[in-house]
């Protein structure tokens, strides 16, 4: 069986609510496949994929989505997760049996970081949890990358980036060019309306203070 999470508005405290319940029963959500259903949001929780990030990050088994359309979460991981919009007669919100999808292996990284020395092309993903990632080049709108570290990236960054899936807050974000989607580390995420024009467009060095996203000018 898969259990539902329903996001609410403001999503920032259905968040902070969200990380409590997990302090107070670290085993509840611990490998339960989960279905996010975005219906309560109804259009005004900002990208959705932005959500997601921030729930996996949190360690949750992401399984299925509904209550949205897919085309939100295009040149995404999150684009591969199953689609339930659809209900068969006698379901119920806690009740479906879900096929978990097939898990694709993942390669044994020969070192604690990856250097990629070409851009990153819309429709793109880039994981490398075990360590820092360096990007010699540009990211496109539309791709990720994803570390579980730091990120560097020598270029534009239009993308998605996420740093600190393994550690955490210390964690840092350096771009030659700030045009990103989204930013996140350790779960904390920030998209284009959360820094001024001043910052749009410059190089720039991402880290959290105080459970949020500084972004420093470098130039």
């Amino acid at each position: 069986m898969a259990f539902i999470l329903v996001p609410e508005l403001p999503v920032r405290d259905w968040l902070v609510a969200l990380d409590a319940q997990m302090e107070r029963a670290p085993g509840y959500f611990a490998r339960k496949p989960m279905i996010v259903n975005f219906s309560a949001l109804q259009g005004e929780g900002g990208d959705p994929a932005a959500l997601l990030y921030a729930l996996d990050m949190r360690g949750l088994s992401l399984i299925g989505v509904e209550g949205i359309e897919r085309s939100r979460l295009g040149g995404t991981r999150f684009e591969a997760l199953l689609d339930l919009r659809q209900k068969s007669e006698g379901d119920d919100q806690f009740g479906r049996d879900i096929a978990l999808p097939e898990e694709m292996p993942k390669p044994v990284p020969a070192s604690a970081s990856l250097i990629i020395d070409r851009p990153v092309r819309s429709g793109q993903s880039i994981v490398f949890e075990d360590g820092d990632v360096t990007i010699i080049g540009s990211v496109a709108s539309g791709a990720e990358v994803v570390a579980g570290g730091s990120l560097h990236v020598y270029g534009t960054v239009r993308g998605r980036l996420v740093a600190g899936v393994k550690t955490g807050a210390a964690a840092r974000i350096f771009c030659g060019r700030l045009s990103a989607e989204l930013v996140a580390i350790d779960g904390i995420y920030g998209t284009a309306d959360d820094w001024n024009e001043h910052l749009d467009g410059r190089a720039v060095q991402i880290r959290q203070q105080d459970g949020a996203l500084k972004i420093t000018a470098l130039d």
